[in-house]
């Protein structure tokens, strides 16, 4: 009887829970094709679609207001901020259709543009990691940084070294590891850190996030020391990114940044760091003066499963229908949706010259079989696609024009542009830009291009594996 009676309350309880995930997903998934699919998932297969959706289909990520409580018409009112008039006069002649990008990101980031910045870029771990090194050593008042993968590795302690040697000198000190990246080494740094007296938090701190929220990851990477010196880009703190680490080796580029710019990465890790240790950042030691240094015109980017929701793929949509000349894209993980296709596919057609840099063997194989499965549209157009040999290459960076640059952490695919939390800053620097495209381009003549026979040859068993990938894709 009383087995009779449990029978009653789960045929009348899964229903409902199957409705009210269909409800959630219906209010709350602002893509149609998962909302459709996680409606399915939760009539076709009710009990395992609840758990499922459960598991990973809810934001569970409430951020909080940011604590500097600065509003747009603050930004603005910043003295380095850029205008439109003072853009086009800095731009040269045959870069002033970028103003109108300029003013869609204006639409698109709270943040202005800032003038009087020095941008290098570092290669691979060779340079950047010195660089990063050298700075944490020379501090004098604060070092914060934010990382995605901290390693327990030769690089990952050479670094703890160094922030361990800064608190001792009485800097102050703040760690922000993400707590999905933290994985990725065992044991993890957190513990390394705390026992040698480093301030560390993760991100997101709570169980309950821990193992919910697998695809709310801060894949930021962020180093700024004293306030002044700024780092950023893609890469990680690992030696995966030595080219002597053998077959996981793993190429990148880095940016060190100097200049008004910087004070909008330390806002950035200010209210990263505010949401994971609820401390918070204030006074000089954090946020210093700051003096022009350089020539570039440049301003950081969110972006983010919260108010900044799919803010970078707007970006690379603006920097796709601004192009004139060329557009060159060089990332590791290529997913774009249809809308992405199309506007590349539609730049290509106005006679922009479109060339897409991948690496042929990736690190996770299954992305690349997704790739290959999605990318036959723009073959069709004649976009040219190229795969680097090994090792494989992490770098992303977007070229609009040989002027504009978009640069930092994310990726071009469903993850990044949707899931993940990401930094990048977008720059209007000829010089800069040239260098960028030229580092591309010598990559690209070592690489292979990829056809339409490449892809018509493949194998059916690799046709539909590739195939299978490809069902993913929105959760790659």
């Amino acid at each position: 009887m009383e087995l009779d009676l449990w029978y009653s309350i789960a045929a009348l309880l899964v229903p409902i829970a199957s409705l009210l995930v269909s409800c959630h997903a219906v209010l709350t998934k602002r893509d149609s094709r998962s909302a459709l699919t996680w409606v399915a998932l939760a009539w076709l297969a009710p009990i395992f679609g609840v758990v499922l959706y459960l598991l990973f289909g809810i934001n569970r990520l409430n951020r909080r207001v940011s604590a500097l409580g600065r509003s747009r018409e603050d930004w603005e009112d910043d003295i380095h901020a850029c205008s439109r008039s003072s853009l086009l006069e800095l731009l040269d002649d045959r870069d002033r259709h970028l103003a109108s990008l300029a003013e869609a990101m204006n639409r698109i980031s709270v943040r202005p543009l800032v003038t009087g910045n020095r941008v290098r870029y570092l290669v691979d771990g060779e340079q950047a990691y010195p660089a990063m090194l050298e700075a944490i050593r020379q501090a004098r008042s604060s070092v914060t940084l934010a990382t995605y993968i901290f390693g327990n590795d030769v690089v990952g302690r050479e670094f703890a070294d160094a922030l361990e040697a800064a608190v001792r000198r009485g800097v102050e000190v703040r760690v922000l590891i993400d707590n999905a990246g933290e994985r990725y080494s065992w044991p993890s740094m957190v513990g390394n850190l705390q026992r040698r007296g480093v301030p560390v938090a993760r991100f997101s701190p709570s169980f309950q996030a821990r193992f919910f929220g697998l695809n709310l990851r801060n894949h930021r990477k962020l180093l700024v020391v004293d306030g002044r010196t700024g780092f950023t880009g893609g890469m990680n703190i690992r030696r995966h990114h030595l080219m002597d680490s053998g077959w996981r080796a793993t190429r990148d580029v880095h940016f060190r940044f100097e200049g008004p710019l910087v004070r909008q990465l330390q806002e950035v890790f200010y209210e990263d760091w505010y949401f994971a240790a609820d401390e918070r950042l204030d006074g000089e030691r954090w946020f210093p003066p700051l003096q022009p240094v350089g020539s570039v015109v440049a301003r950081g980017v969110r972006g983010g499963p919260d108010e900044n929701m799919l803010k970078h793929q707007l970006a690379l949509l603006a920097g796709i229908a601004s192009a004139s000349r060329s557009l060159r894209i060089m990332t590791p993980y290529f997913l774009p949706d249809g809308t992405l296709m199309s506007a590349l596919i539609t730049a290509n057609l106005r006679g922009v010259k479109v060339d897409v840099l991948l690496p042929s063997r990736n690190n996770l194989p299954f992305v690349h079989w997704a790739m290959l499965a999605q990318i036959r549209p723009l073959l069709d157009y004649d976009v040219g696609i190229w795969l680097t040999p090994p090792p494989f290459d992490h770098s992303k960076l977007f070229v609009v024009d040989d002027a504009w640059t978009f640069l930092g952490s994310t990726n071009w695919d469903p993850r990044s542009l949707r899931l993940n939390f990401e930094y990048n800053v977008e720059c209007y620097d000829r010089p800069l830009a040239t260098e960028l495209a030229e580092l591309i381009d010598n990559r690209i003549a070592a690489a292979r291009r990829l056809s339409l026979r490449d892809i018509d040859g493949r194998s059916l068993p690799l046709r539909l594996r590739d195939g299978m990938a490809r069902l993913l894709m929105p959760y790659l």
